[in-house]
C-alpha cells in the first residue's frame, strides 16, 4: 500500500500564494515552512508507507522542485503523476490518472485537508476487524455540524454508503466525508472504471461522484469514523488561518 496525494488544483481563492504555487504547497506553517503536502507525508511515513506518489498538474513545476527534499525528509520514494487537464477538468479525472496506482492499494489524502494521522489510523484499524472486507473506506467526520457545501454521506452498517454528495439536506447525513480515503487492491480497476464513466459524463464532477457511481453499481463503500478531531479542508483564505492555527497548537503541544 503506498501514499496519495491529489495536489493538480489551483486554488485561486488562495491567490496571490496561488500565482506561484499549487495549493497544496501554500505553507500552513509559515515558521517552518511546511505545507499540506508535507503534512500528509509525515501522516503517511508514521503509519508505516514507504512510497507516496502526488498528483501534480497547475505549478507543477514547484512540486519537482521539492521531490528529493521531500523524499529525504519523509523517508519515502516519491513518485509524480502528471494531470494534463488540472486548469480544465475537475478532480474525478485527476484521480483517474493515478489510476495504475491504485491497483497497488492506496490511501488517499485530498492535497488541501489538514488532518491528524490519527485519521489514517482509524482507516488501517479498520483492517484489523474480524470480518473486515471494504474495498474503499472512507474517513467520516460524524462530529461536525454540517451546511451546504460539505461533502455529506449517508451511511448504514446493512448497505454501507448509500448516498455521498454535496447536494443532500444536511440534516440526512451520516456526516462529512474529509476526504481522505483506504482504496484495497481490489477496488483499483472498478474505481478506474467507474472515474472514467464520471468523467466522461461531466469533466467538472468530483472524484466523489465516482465513489457514487461505484455504489450505484452495487459495489459497497463503507465508512470510518474519526472521532473528534480538528482538520480542515483549506479553500479560502479564512480556511488557511484556520489551518494555520490547527498546526500551531499541534506545535504548541
Amino acid at each position: 500500500m503506498i501514499g496519495l496525494i491529489l495536489a493538480a488544483g489551483a486554488g485561486r481563492r488562495l491567490r496571490p500564494y496561488t500565482d506561484t504555487l499549487p495549493k497544496a504547497l501554500v505553507p500552513v506553517d509559515e515558521e517552518r515552512g511546511l505545507t499540506v503536502v508535507d503534512l500528509t507525508l509525515a501522516n503517511f511515513a508514521e503509519v508505516g508507507l514507504t512510497e507516496a506518489a502526488i498528483v501534480v498538474g497547475y505549478r507543477a513545476e514547484a512540486v519537482h522542485e521539492r521531490k528529493e527534499r521531500l523524499e529525504e525528509k519523509y523517508g519515502l520514494e516519491l513518485h509524480l503523476v502528471h494531470n494534463d487537464k488540472a486548469e480544465e477538468w475537475n478532480n474525478a479525472y485527476s484521480l483517474w490518472c493515478a489510476r495504475d496506482l491504485l491497483k497497488q492499494g492506496v490511501i488517499l489524502a485530498n492535497g488541501d485537508t489538514v488532518h491528524p494521522v490519527s485519521v489514517e489510523r482509524a482507516l488501517l484499524a479498520e483492517r484489523e476487524k474480524p470480518g473486515y472486507s471494504s474495498r474503499v473506506l472512507l474517513a467520516l467526520d460524524t462530529v461536525k455540524s454540517l451546511a451546504d457545501e460539505e461533502m455529506k454521506v449517508i451511511w448504514s452498517a446493512e448497505a454501507g454508503v448509500k448516498r455521498i454528495t454535496k447536494l443532500m439536506n444536511p440534516a440526512n447525513a451520516t456526516g462529512e466525508y474529509i476526504g481522505v480515503t483506504l482504496i484495497e487492491p481490489e477496488a483499483g480497476e472498478d474505481l478506474a472504471d467507474a472515474l472514467r464513466t464520471t468523467f466522461e459524463r461531466d469533466p467538472q464532477l468530483y472524484y466523489e461522484d465516482g465513489y457514487q457511481e461505484l455504489v450505484d453499481r452495487g459495489l459497497r463503500v463503507d465508512v470510518a469514523p474519526i472521532g473528534e478531531v480538528s482538520w480542515v479542508e483549506i479553500d479560502n483564505h479564512d480556511d488557511l488561518a484556520k489551518a494555520r492555527s490547527i498546526v500551531a497548537a499541534v506545535r504548541g503541544q
